[in-house]
């Protein structure tokens, strides 16, 4: 079975930091593409950033370039999102996805949620 796990959310307050991760099993992790995306309340999800299996960073939101950073580590088939200096509008929850190179296939993960608040 595929799974794709998010943890590493929670509460936080402003301009505070947290690391996101997404472990994958039950795929070839080296081949698929690796993405973040949220979804914040009453909004459409939106993409953050990805990465191709050989670690080519695909896409970064501009909204959010320059305090969130996405990382892959192929041998433990994790990727991660590290996120800085956080805003109350970026309280979503956040979620991994796996899209297979062929197209075929994308699988998504639950979620875990961000709230940045005082």
């Amino acid at each position: 079975q595929v799974q794709l796990v998010e943890s590493g959310g929670g509460l936080v307050q402003p301009g505070g930091s947290l690391r996101l991760s997404c472990a994958a099993s039950g795929i070839t992790f080296s081949n698929y593409y690796m993405s973040w995306y949220r979804q914040a309340p009453g909004k459409e999800r939106e993409l953050i950033a990805g990465f191709t299996s050989t670690g080519d960073i695909t896409n970064y939101t501009d909204s959010v370039k320059g305090r969130f950073t996405i990382s892959r580590d192929n041998a433990k088939t994790m990727v991660y999102l590290q996120i800085n200096s956080l805003k109350p509008e970026d309280t979503a929850l956040y979620y991994c996805r796996a899209l297979s190179m062929r197209g075929r296939s994308v699988y998504w993960g639950q979620g875990t949620q961000v709230t940045v608040s005082v």
